[in-house]
């Protein structure tokens, strides 16, 4: 979900060209006013963060307006809680108002605004808004706005929240600290410039925060069962305090801790304890792999209520043209990234010495080097085998001393395990000349090398152990 914050901030997008305007007017659309671009000027003076911090400029560096707000909240409820009783009636709606106000950013900001991830009528686009200015998280223009830069520029210095500067940066610094709007990367809202609802909401966004965070709640409290106070500091302070940093915490856990199934070219991450408290938001792997399917839960098991909720007004007609993702595409992601588990479970195993590296000997130097030390030749591999105990007895072991012991080894007197020939591979020092394909790959006359995987090892697979009997190769020429 990735909150962009609790009121509006500086403004960066991409606007209508003059042509745009003009048509937009004549079709009545209102366009939000900002200001154009800065081109960069080598004598304007610097941003306050490009600045050290010192003792005479320290004030300057933050953002007062979201500093007072992100410690005043929970301060007012704080001493709500210890002021006001808390009724059975009040704590349950303060529930369903945090659901509320959590779909309006999860289903309305996020899915439905930031990444058009499906279509929404009126009326849900309506609900949603009125939900998203519960949560005061800013405007829906300023928050997809900044959103939309989070997913670009994920993890660099344009990301607006990254998390490579720190877990309580990305989870409330960036706020706190003043942002410098040359810095943050641009994104297009061209979409949102011109959608009535946006801009309106845009425009008018404190007193309609106002009135959805603080006013209806306790207007229904006191109303309903008479707990003006009670609906103020719980449904009110007390859920507004929750619901974000539930969602900043998306910016935050999100991007450190839990798994990586799909995808770990960025920090986003599948979080459980982060789905909980975000509606479904904390999936968030998933999410940056496949920014536009309407869901983050994939699984049925995976906790995603926003992905319910949108699916069910699709059914009456609220919702439509959902985006999923191509199932072929999303299993393609599952595939290499566990592959990619395997490939470093497999780099921390000794394999053997790979084949190709082995130095080559010839087969008289075997018989020669067999009188001194205990040489065993299978399928044109010379394995030193000392200090092994076989566990057939050692008599067995020692009747292939010298001797090529291929066929005893594939069957001949016992058809070894898997594990045996892999046990074996850690034991090889060399190949015998024109008994191994390794020659073959050496002198470049082998149609294929063998498959490596992401670091570089040989991937050996079941039954395809070079001590196992392999259809016959082109040897060699002998030097």
């Amino acid at each position: 979900m990735s909150s962009n914050g609790i009121s509006q901030g500086s403004q960066a997008s991409v606007h209508p060209s003059a042509g745009e305007d003009n048509t937009l007017r004549q079709r009545k659309i209102p366009v939000v006013p900002v200001v154009p671009e800065r081109r960069f000027d080598p004598k304007a003076p610097k941003h306050i963060q490009e600045q050290p911090w010192t003792l005479t400029n320290f004030w300057r560096h933050f953002n007062w307006l979201h500093l007072i707000l992100l410690f005043t909240f929970p301060a007012v409820g704080i001493y709500g809680i210890c002021t006001t009783p808390l009724h059975t009636k009040t704590l349950l709606f303060s529930i369903v108002y945090y659901f509320y106000s959590g779909l309006g950013i999860t289903g309305g900001y996020h899915r439905l605004w930031a990444h058009r991830s499906y279509k929404a009528k009126k009326p849900l686009q309506y609900f949603f808004a009125a939900g998203g200015a519960a949560a005061f998280e800013g405007s829906i223009r300023w928050w997809a706005r900044d959103h939309r830069a989070h997913h670009r520029y994920t993890d660099t210095d344009k990301d607006p929240y990254n998390v490579k500067k720190g877990f309580w940066y990305a989870h409330v610094g960036w706020m706190i600290i003043l942002q410098n709007p040359r810095r943050i990367g641009r994104t297009d809202i061209s979409d949102l410039n011109t959608d009535k609802l946006v801009v309106f909401n845009h425009r008018h966004f404190l007193p309609f925060a106002t009135i959805m965070a603080f006013v209806v709640p306790s207007l229904i409290c006191g109303y309903f069962w008479g707990d003006y106070r009670g609906g103020y500091f719980y449904a009110g302070v007390c859920r507004l305090v929750f619901v974000h940093h539930a969602t900043f915490c998306v910016n935050s856990l999100a991007h450190m801790l839990g798994g990586q199934p799909f995808d770990d070219t960025n920090s986003a991450r599948n979080h459980y304890i982060t789905a909980l408290v975000t509606l479904g938001e904390g999936n968030h792997n998933y999410h940056h792999a496949f920014p536009n399917d309407y869901r983050n839960g994939l699984r049925w098991y995976e906790y995603d209520p926003t992905k319910a909720f949108i699916w069910a007004c699709s059914l009456v007609g609220l919702a439509y043209d959902l985006n999923t993702f191509p199932q072929n595409e999303i299993e393609k992601s599952l595939v290499q990234q566990r592959q990619k588990v395997l490939d470093r479970w497999r780099a921390r195993l000794n394999w053997g010495t790979p084949l190709e590296v082995l130095p080559v000997m010839e087969f008289e130097e075997f018989l020669e080097e067999s009188k001194t030390r205990p040489l065993v030749l299978i399928n044109g591999v010379v394995h030193d085998v000392t200090g092994f105990q076989h566990p057939g007895g050692q008599g067995l072991l020692r009747s292939a001393f010298g001797k090529d012991a291929t066929a005893a080894f594939n069957g001949g007197v016992y058809e070894h395990t898997n594990g045996a020939h892999n046990l074996l591979a850690t034991y090889r020092i060399a190949v015998v000349r024109g008994g191994m394909e390794v020659e073959v790959w050496k002198s470049g006359a082998g149609e294929k090398m063998p498959m490596k995987d992401t670091f570089g090892q040989r991937i050996v697979r079941v039954g395809e152990q070079p001590t196992r009997l392999q259809p016959p190769i082109e040897a060699a020429a002998a030097n």
